[in-house]
């Protein structure tokens, strides 16, 4: 492709030849002539400079590159949409393989892709486009939307509900059980049944082997534009807001909801029936055990602020040093009172 019409293709201002061919995308210290490239962080200001890159992708405000540069005031959004240009995926040929069962009442959309060892339920509703890749299991009456890419060993469960260009990677499951019990007398526990559904809505990636639990009431839902990352656990009952970011290995207990834009950090995790605000940020690690406002930048267990968690946080290597230091001025003042006890005593 030439560089004046990747240019107009990722909105960017060119600076330098146009002419020039560009191949593919790579990082600024393997890039070599035919490649572009990508700058936005200062530290790599030296390998910006010794780049072999016929091109660089990067901000309005960034140095100058001894090679021909595109200029943006997102440059990571540019490499992003350049990465999706040079590196597209193979699409699978229309068609369902004669080894996958599909349920004799289920409706297939136009272009739909179906890989083998694929079972479909009675019911079963799949959009126009949709790739479903070898080993899925839809259970009956699901429905999954429009240009869905749905890759192998996914399970989504009865009536489930998928929305338009949804991404499920590798092992996720959709719709399986919520964790409900009730303790018997004797002490053994009864299951609640976990009958009602789940909804994932437009344009949501849920990464592999994450699950997403029904509830026994109600609804869980992922709402639009929602990213979740790899080995999340999304509890029944749970509504995860619009445009949310939940990183590996979130945990989200029942009855919570998430809102619109928030940020969870790998690890995090949340309690029962707590609301987190919009656009609420939560930093690795972090125990969110109550309601947190919008907005609100959090760390530690139990969460709190992020500012008092890095101040408290500072303070713990010095608690031994101050646990000494307070017995010793415990020890002094004890010293000091029995010596007023005996001047008062000499004075008598």
């Amino acid at each position: 492709m030439k560089l004046q019409e990747l240019a107009e293709r990722l909105g960017c201002r060119l600076e330098g030849d146009g002419t020039l061919d560009v191949q593919r995308v790579a990082g600024l210290e393997h890039a070599g002539p035919g490649d572009i490239t990508f700058f936005t962080n200062p530290k790599y200001a030296g390998a910006l400079r010794r780049t072999r890159a016929s091109a660089v992708i990067l901000g309005d405000e960034a140095p100058a590159a001894s090679c021909a540069m595109l200029r943006t005031n997102d440059p990571y959004l540019a490499f992003a949409n350049a990465l999706a240009l040079f590196v597209a995926s193979p699409q699978p040929a229309p068609g369902v393989d004669e080894m996958s069962r599909v349920g004799p009442d289920a409706t297939l959309g136009g272009g739909v892709s179906i890989g083998p060892f694929v079972s479909i339920g009675r019911g079963v509703r799949v959009g126009d486009r949709t790739v479903i890749y070898p080993n899925v299991s839809i259970g009956d009456g699901a429905t999954i939307g429009d240009d869905c890419i749905i890759h192998s060993q996914v399970a989504i469960r009865e009536r489930v509900v998928i929305g338009h260009r949804v991404v499920l990677q590798n092992g996720a499951v959709i719709g399986g059980d919520g964790y409900g019990f009730v303790r018997r007398a004797d002490g053994t526990h009864q299951k609640i049944p976990q009958t009602s559904i789940v909804v994932i809505e437009d344009d949501v990636e849920i990464g592999a082997n994450t699950t997403v639990d029904r509830p026994a009431i109600g609804e869980t839902r992922v709402q639009a534009g929602a990213k979740i990352d790899n080995l999340v656990q999304v509890g029944h009952g749970v509504t995860v807001g619009r445009n949310a970011l939940l990183a590996a290995q979130v945990g989200i207990a029942g009855s919570t909801t998430i809102g619109e834009g928030a940020m969870l950090g790998g690890q995090v995790g949340v309690a029962g029936h707590v609301k987190i605000g919009k656009n609420v940020v939560a930093v690795g690690q972090s125990g969110i055990t109550n309601s947190v406002p919008d907005g609100a930048f959090l760390s530690g267990y139990p969460a709190i602020e992020n500012r008092e968690w890095l101040k408290s946080s500072a303070i713990f290597r010095k608690l031994p040093a101050l646990r000494k230091k307070v017995a010793d001025l415990e020890q002094r003042i004890l010293e000091l009172e029995a010596m007023l006890e005996d001047a008062k005593i000499r004075t008598k």
